[in-house]
């Protein structure tokens, strides 16, 4: 792993339990790294796209032009949030992961964040 950071921790919280985690990690040529950590036991719905906004506002994936991500299988609410979040998303499975190539909008992109149906139509 040749990071130029040590990676930073992203958590969601339901009170004092964490029920949703990432790692971010800045490599290079703008190509951001993260794993979106499987959670034991009840998530609350709506969290793991919250972990995805969380992850996505962090100031290295804001000035990045590439995303790799790393995603339990079977998280169809990550995997669908991180393709609302992105541009050209491809997504294949790796043993119990899927990983997540995509293309981060540019910081001036007004259309990053919005909801299916929002999005414009690329040129």
């Amino acid at each position: 792993m040749t990071s130029s950071e040590k990676p930073r921790r992203v958590e969601i919280k339901d009170g004092d339990q964490t029920v949703a985690a990432a790692e971010v990690a800045e490599h290079a040529e703008g190509t951001v790294r993260t794993s979106l950590l499987p959670s034991s036991g009840h998530t609350p719905p709506g969290s793991r796209a919250s972990l995805v906004d969380a992850v996505m506002d962090q100031p290295e994936v804001k000035s990045g032009s590439r995303l790799e991500a790393t995603v339990p299988l079977g998280d169809a609410e990550s995997l669908e949030r991180l393709r609302e979040r992105t541009e050209d998303a491809v997504t294949r499975p790796a043993g119990s992961t899927a990983l997540v190539d995509a293309n981060l909008p540019s910081a001036g992109d007004s259309t990053a964040g919005q909801a299916p149906g929002g999005e414009s139509s690329a040129s």
